[in-house]
């Protein structure tokens, strides 16, 4: 079951938001969909910043959907090696540039429906590229969004398409990829896994796990 929460408090939330990460975007360089759609796939389990040092060469090497597609598998494994799972990863990306060349003549699709067709990509890939390339709005669900959410106590639910929902009807629709980026940001910095650091966060009068411990 959803949680009840005033709008005055989710008002709140985003003003803070907004006012603590007023710039703020994707970590993930690209230049354009095929870029973003590519480091998104690699960042799995892998930090922005290393992923960034993995494209600054793949992307000069690997230019098309069908560059990625006919690149030799080992070959692919091997520029991808640093970020880790990169066997998995590069059949990921080869199978889903396969279905781009095949599907789409070599373009990323503009809606969930067609990106989630394609192998390798879920929801949560998905929407990072519809509102990082395309400014189609999205709430992405990583394990960032979905820590702050249930400690801000935005959600109970546990699976990410579930959270992403239910932040759906709790968050105008306008503010959908700010405030993905804004948790994400916020996740890395302040609300850690381990050791979230309260006493200096900004939310902390309106969250629900940061009331408990003060």
């Amino acid at each position: 079951m959803m949680p009840k929460i005033a709008t005055s408090r989710i008002k709140k939330i985003l003003q803070i938001l907004r006012s603590t990460y007023p710039d703020v975007k994707t970590a993930l360089r690209h230049q354009d969909p095929l870029e973003m759609l590519i480091a998104t796939i690699l960042s799995a389990q892998c930090t922005d910043v290393r992923v960034n040092e993995v494209t600054k060469t793949l992307f000069k090497k690997l230019r098309t959907a069908r560059d990625y597609a006919d690149v030799p598998l080992a070959e692919l494994e091997e520029m991808i090696r640093p970020t880790g799972f990169y066997r998995n990863k590069a059949r990921s990306i080869k199978a889903c540039c396969r279905g781009l060349v095949e599907k789409h003549s070599g373009k990323v699709p503009e809606s969930m429906e067609a990106l989630v067709q394609l192998p390798g990509v879920g929801r949560k890939t998905a929407n990072v590229v519809l509102g990082s390339a395309f400014g189609i709005p999205g709430i992405v669900v990583d394990t960032h969004v979905k820590r702050v959410s249930q400690r801000l106590g935005l959600t109970e639910e546990k699976d990410p398409v579930k959270i992403e929902f239910e932040l759906m009807a709790l968050i105008p629709k306008k503010d959908w990829i700010d405030f993905s980026h804004e948790l994400i940001w916020h996740g890395r910095g302040v609300c850690a896994a381990r050791k979230p650091k309260c006493a200096q966060c900004p939310l902390r009068e309106q969250c629900d796990y940061g009331k408990k411990i003060s």
